[in-house]
């Protein structure tokens, strides 16, 4: 299976998108599934306030781990996970128009309302599945 197919996989079994991001990756990232999904379950929805979209902190914590700052001199590591996270945040924007998840959603997700009319317009099901997919292939492409 490849990552798209895992980490839409994990998220068919009602997994936060955020879960789902890092788990589908987590043998590169040198976790096993189970610190995935622990690191991951507190981002889904935009960490439960509708703020950046939870495949994207997924899609963030996978670069991090493979490219990031190792330590606090770790100068040439700091400029590569500030220049991943900006190709992540933009490229995700540019392929479905916000990187916020309420505007990816048209609600505030995290009202009651919001929340059911999410679950109403099959969001979770049908939309944010879509979101998934494409921050594995931003991570993809910022990785080759």
């Amino acid at each position: 299976m490849n990552h798209k197919e895992k980490a839409l996989n994990y998220f068919s079994q009602k997994l936060h998108c955020s879960q789902s991001l890092l788990a589908a990756f987590s043998e590169e990232c040198g976790i096993t599934e189970e610190q995935a999904l622990r690191l991951g379950s507190c981002f889904g929805s935009g960490m439960r306030k509708g703020e950046v979209c939870g495949a994207v902190t997924g899609a963030l914590m996978v670069l991090g781990l493979l490219r990031g700052q190792k330590s606090a001199g770790d100068a040439e590591g700091r400029a590569s996970s500030d220049r991943v996270n900006d190709l992540m945040m933009n490229r995700f924007k540019e392929k479905c128009g916000s990187y916020i998840c309420n505007d990816l959603l048209g609600c505030d997700v995290s009202t009651k309302e919001g929340k059911q009319y999410c679950l109403d317009n099959k969001l979770f099901t049908d939309f944010c599945p879509k979101m998934v997919a494409a921050a594995v292939d931003v991570v993809e492409e910022i990785l080759e």
